[in-house]
């Protein structure tokens, strides 16, 4: 296969992953080609591999998107917490419970 025709095999990749609306694919084809040929892999072993990688990644934007729409709040740790505001609520106590639940665990799994 000379160079011109891999040049435009590679065009028609872009184009028809812009058609289809896969860029994982145009962006991991021919890495995966190349894994592809030098792990001896068939051609539908190689085509499953691409068609892995455009899922995932497809999974994982449907994720973040789903997580950014959901307008969840900021994450807040202990020491943000206003304990002025809640009298009952113990800071020593608190603070100490990571300690506590590491050492429940250390002390169970001696047993």
């Amino acid at each position: 296969m000379n160079a011109q025709s891999v040049a435009l095999e590679a065009a028609t990749i872009r184009q028809q992953r812009k058609l289809l609306r896969m860029p994982t694919i145009a962006a991991q084809c021919t890495q995966l080609a190349e894994q592809a040929v030098r792990e001896r892999r068939t051609h539908l072993g190689y085509l499953e591999a691409l068609l892995q990688a455009e899922l995932e990644e497809r999974e994982q934007r449907l994720i973040e998107r789903r997580i950014r729409e959901a307008r969840l709040p900021r994450m807040k740790t202990l020491e943000e917490f206003e304990f002025a505001r809640n009298p009952k609520v113990s800071p020593h106590r608190c603070m100490n419970l990571p300690r506590a639940t590491t050492s429940r665990k250390q002390s169970r799994s001696s047993l």
